[in-house]
């Protein structure tokens, strides 16, 4: 027995096995970009709301891809904030109006 550190390495699968490979030491490469699903869109805004429950300040915030990070604590603050974001989406420049985001049919 050996009590001096090793480096990890990948068990070995069977090659029918469906384990998925390794990449990098110690990085599973199961998710991986598949063309055949991509439709062209990405994510652009994001809007995460924490609302844990009775006696706790709920908390909003709001990102978008063209730099716009906002904050925002307490319940009346949040609410504008989530009003505030849903306006943005409108406005933005990245996200495109409902007609260019469509294919001719």
């Amino acid at each position: 027995m050996t009590t001096s550190p090793r480096s990890a390495e990948p068990t070995p699968t069977p090659a029918s096995s469906g384990a998925p490979k390794v990449v990098a030491e110690g990085v599973p490469s199961a998710l991986r970009f598949d063309p055949r699903w991509d439709d062209g869109r990405r994510p652009v805004t994001w809007l995460h709301i924490s609302a844990p429950g009775r006696g706790v300040t709920p908390s909003a915030r709001s990102w978008c891809a063209c730099g716009r990070v906002l904050f925002a604590a307490g319940q009346r603050r949040a609410l504008a904030l989530i009003a505030d974001h849903e306006q943005h989406r409108t406005n933005c420049q990245l996200i495109p109006t409902p007609q260019e985001g469509r294919k001719a049919a």
